[in-house]
Order: structure tokens, then sequence, then C-alpha cells
């Protein structure tokens, strides 16, 4: 598939993201390729997912595109979510059609800024799609000027400048939407139906769903927590 065919695939749905960390109980390539197979079922459009053994479990189970990324943690950063060219390299060879990364304000590990290291990524995949994961609207006007194909809201409320604001963060979405051009994915908060049509209708491109469906012990948590403090 091509760039406009990838996108136009994921246009006005719901995207899932399937992930689990080495510290939950659903960690398992095996697990998370079940789990993007439920949510194909259900209806979605696309599916996230993280590190290269997941996402080509995912792949040969869902014909559904991809939104890749792989987190690890470097000493020097906090930039976790596809922070180097080993994350991105590991990432191509799984093959998802999207490769999303932290598009932040903030260092990379070695000190690298997002346009050092973008400039090389692009440079040696030219043909790849990136996603750019950004807080806030300056990083998101950065991301489409260094050339992504599109910018999520996932890292709002995530970073050090952000962790004041409200999510799903609307204003963003709709800001984005209205002056940027570009496929726009809202992500982060996102717990009900109606927060869904809610981001929907602020014209994004499409929405990421996670911890809601996909995390059972986050899920399990927010209703015990529900019935102890009503």
């Amino acid at each position: 598939m091509d760039k406009n065919e990838i996108l136009r695939r994921i246009q006005n749905g719901l995207i899932v993201s399937c992930q689990a960390l080495d510290t939950e109980p659903l960690y398992s390539s095996f697990i998370m390729g079940r789990m993007a197979l439920a949510a194909s079922q259900g209806g979605a459009v696309g599916i996230r997912a993280n590190t290269p053994p997941d996402i080509k479990e995912i792949r040969k189970i869902v014909n559904l595109p991809i939104i890749g990324l792989y987190k690890a943690e470097y000493k020097d950063s906090k930039v976790y979510i596809t922070p180097t060219m080993k994350e991105i390299d590991a990432l191509v060879e799984a093959g998802p059609e999207i490769i999303a990364m932290d598009a932040t304000n903030r260092p990379r590990p070695n000190n690298q800024t997002l346009e050092e290291f973008f400039s090389e990524v692009k440079a040696k995949y030219p043909n790849q799609i990136f996603m750019a994961d950004t807080s806030c609207y300056e990083e998101g006007v950065r991301a489409k000027e260094l050339g992504f194909d599109l910018v999520g809201t996932t890292m709002c409320g995530y970073t050090e400048y952000t962790k004041e604001m409200e999510f799903p963060n609307y204003d963003l979405m709709k800001r984005y939407v209205d002056t940027l051009d570009m496929p726009i994915i809202a992500e982060g908060g996102i717990w009900t139906p109606e927060q869904l049509k809610a981001a929907l209708d602020t014209g994004v491109w499409s929405a990421v769903i996670g911890t809601a469906i996909t995390r059972p012990k986050d899920i399990t948590e927010r209703f015990v927590s529900y019935i102890e403090h009503n």
C-alpha cells in the first residue's frame, strides 16, 4: 500500500493500542496478537503496537495498518518512545506501515535534538511514514515543518510542561486540525464512547484508545476506585 491508501484506511475510525510492558500481567507477543485480533473483529481500523516482536506477531493474524513504536529507556533522556536510530532500524525491519516517535521538546539520548535525529531518520528511510507523538501545539507545528506525516496528541499531559492539562485535550486536537492541514491523531485519556465521538467531532483523522480497551488491570482499578470513593 502507498501512503495515501494507508491513511485512507485509518481515516474516521478507531485505532486500538495493544501494548503491555514487561512489568504488566499481559506481557506477551502472543497475547498482544490475540488482543489485536479481537480489536480487528470489533471494528478497529488500525493497531498501535510496541516492539518488533509484538508487531511481527500482530502482522501474522491481523490485516490492518500498524502504527509501530519501540519503547526504550536511556539514562540521559526522558524520551522513551522510539528514542534512537537503533529502535528505528528494528521497527523498519518489523514492517509497520507507520512508525511513531516522541516529538516533544526534550533532548533525546546523547543530547540529540529532534531536528538532528529526524533529519537522519528521513535520510535513511525516505519512504517510511512517520507519526509525531506531541504534547503541545508548538511541538505539532515543528513536527509538520520537519516533515512528519501525522501528528498525534499522544504525549499531552506526560511532559513536565503539560502535566497540568486535562485530557482528552479537545482544544489541542481542534487547534491542530484548524491550522496544520495534515492528518491529526487524537490520543490520550479517551475512556468512553462519548469522549471518542467528541474527539472525532474536532475533525481529527482518527483516534487511538489503549488503556480503556486493552489493559484490564487498569480498567479493574478504575471500577474499584469508583466504588471505594462513591
